[in-house]
């Protein structure tokens, strides 16, 4: 229960990370946050009772400032969603794939790095995508911070899609 995650919003409800529940009930405690969505469960002691939080929000605005995503094989990984951009396989092995191969000045970037099986990442060689008559799945993005919570923070929860604007 207190491995439950938990939507830590900011003062003006903008959604800012995932936190454990035991960490949310520590904020309550301190009168640091307030409680805006609730399971029906209760955390209990001798003296007080608080419920099990969904979604809490600060008492007072702290600025932070724009955040990216961090360029990593494992967040390639999820934000191609464990799929072969080129066949969209699942159950081959995968590696990472320059779409722009790094002798023809591809770097890596989050426009140029994809998930690939061994397979196709074989294929294509040491060529680019038309070269190699290839076609990419999806158009290669950075990903943004409120993208990164939606889909790959974990526990995402019905009661938070007013807050993380799930469709």
């Amino acid at each position: 229960m207190l491995n439950n995650k938990v939507l830590l919003l900011n003062q003006n409800y903008e959604p800012m990370t995932v936190i454990p529940a035991k960490k949310a009930i520590i904020l309550i405690c301190l009168q640091k946050v307030e409680i805006v969505e609730q399971h029906d469960l209760f955390v209990r002691s001798q003296f007080w009772s608080v419920p099990l939080p969904s979604v809490i929000r600060l008492r007072y605005y702290i600025r932070i400032p724009y955040r990216r995503v961090e360029l990593t094989r494992r967040n390639i990984f999820k934000r191609d969603h464990n799929r072969c951009q080129y066949c969209g396989t699942t159950k081959a092995s995968l590696t990472i794939d320059h779409v722009i191969p790094k002798t023809r000045g591809g770097r890596d970037t989050w426009e140029n790095l994809v998930c690939a099986c061994v397979k196709c990442n074989n294929k294509k060689g040491n060529r680019t995508p038309e070269q190699a008559n290839m076609k990419l799945l999806n158009k290669l993005r950075r990903p943004n911070h409120l993208f990164f919570i939606q889909n790959f923070m974990g526990g995402r929860e019905e009661t938070w899609r007013p807050y993380i604007f799930i469709n």
